[in-house]
């Protein structure tokens, strides 16, 4: 600001001179007292319109609001210089007739002041309207995800509860080796909470948990095959994601039938995804058993508020295989796991 005001106040001194002839003394007083003020009045403009701003027709406002500014402005100053050179005639009569100039020069400096002030405020209202939008937008997603965790736990306990009441009598060792392990899985999920990231290698070590769990239950017929390949145990993912496709590889694929089954985990790194994929056979002749309807829509509804994409779930029925393709795109801080 000061420095634009110099800047003018040369310029309309030279002008003053070299074009109208005007002494020097009283072309840098002339210039010194009009760009002075008229900066300041600039200034009072900005001050005022961040306290006021109508709602409606604040355009039309500001126009009027400029005009009564500037008409004191032209005024004031008309009147100061001349009393400062009261005895020069044709310094008083070439300011009379400058006014006019001065007032439309004014109204057009202040005006483009104030319209760029305005725009610059409601860019910023703007901005800040969209940062509230997005931060009650984050707010919600988080919620949501924080539902779909605990709904995890709860959907998963009942099942394990139902196992470990169907053990208690015909297999009581087995029901309380099933506690135990029960037991180390929630201390573990506890410590997981607040983690919205983690290293694949710890999922792999909650998942292992789990199927501990589960093969208590259905013993030698449930047995896995876990592969990941070493450069993708530095790859990140949110917790508990992979439980749920497990769970649901389980369910189709043991439930309803007496046969053997494996169950195929293998990881790897693409670009920057973390891919993992899960295979198991299911019987395509019988029908898929109830549930909650939590698996796999919980996966594509928490990869959907992470990331945004609805191509991160991909499942596929051949023969008698079902693969689930899970991919986790690596676009967050890779430094910190919260």
């Amino acid at each position: 600001m000061i420095g634009t005001t110099y800047v003018f106040t040369v310029i309309q001194a030279y002008l003053l001179i070299l074009w109208f002839n005007i002494s020097d003394s009283i072309a840098w007083t002339d210039s010194v007292v009009h760009t002075t003020s008229l900066a300041l009045i600039g200034v009072a403009i900005c001050f005022s319109l961040s306290h006021y701003r109508p709602a409606k027709g604040r355009y039309v406002f500001l126009l009027i609001y400029v005009a009564v500014l500037t008409f004191a402005w032209a005024g004031c100053c008309y009147w100061l210089v001349n009393e400062i050179f009261k005895d020069v005639p044709y310094y008083q009569h070439w300011s009379f007739f400058a006014l006019p100039v001065r007032f439309i020069t004014g109204f057009l400096v202040v005006t483009a002041v104030g319209i760029k002030t305005l725009m610059w405020y409601d860019m910023e209202e703007q901005r800040q309207e969209l940062a509230r939008k997005e931060a009650t937008e984050r707010l919600a997603r988080e919620a949501e995800l924080f539902k779909l965790r605990q709904q995890l736990q709860p959907h998963f306990l009942f099942n394990s509860l139902n196992s470990i009441n169907a053990l208690i009598t015909l297999r009581p060792q087995q029901a309380r080796e099933m506690v135990l392990k029960l037991s180390d899985f929630l201390r573990g999920t506890l410590k997981r909470e607040d983690q919205q990231w983690i290293l694949l290698p710890e999922e792999m070590q909650y998942l292992q948990l789990y199927l501990d769990i589960e093969k208590v239950r259905f013993g030698h017929r449930l047995s896995t095959d876990i592969a990941a390949e070493e450069k993708a145990s530095m790859l990140k993912l949110p917790p508990m994601l992979l439980q749920p496709v497990v769970e649901n590889a389980i369910k189709y694929g043991l439930y309803d039938t007496t046969d053997a089954i494996t169950i195929s985990i293998s990881a790897w790194q693409s670009d920057e995804m973390l891919c993992i994929q899960v295979q198991n056979p299911f019987d395509p002749t019988l029908q898929a058993p109830a549930g909650t309807g939590f698996g796999l829509a919980s996966i594509q509804r928490r990869l959907y508020l992470l990331f945004g994409r609805q191509d991160l779930l991909e499942t596929n029925a051949n023969e008698n295989i079902f693969t689930t393709l899970i991919k986790v795109p690596q676009l967050y801080d890779k430094s910190s796991n919260n």
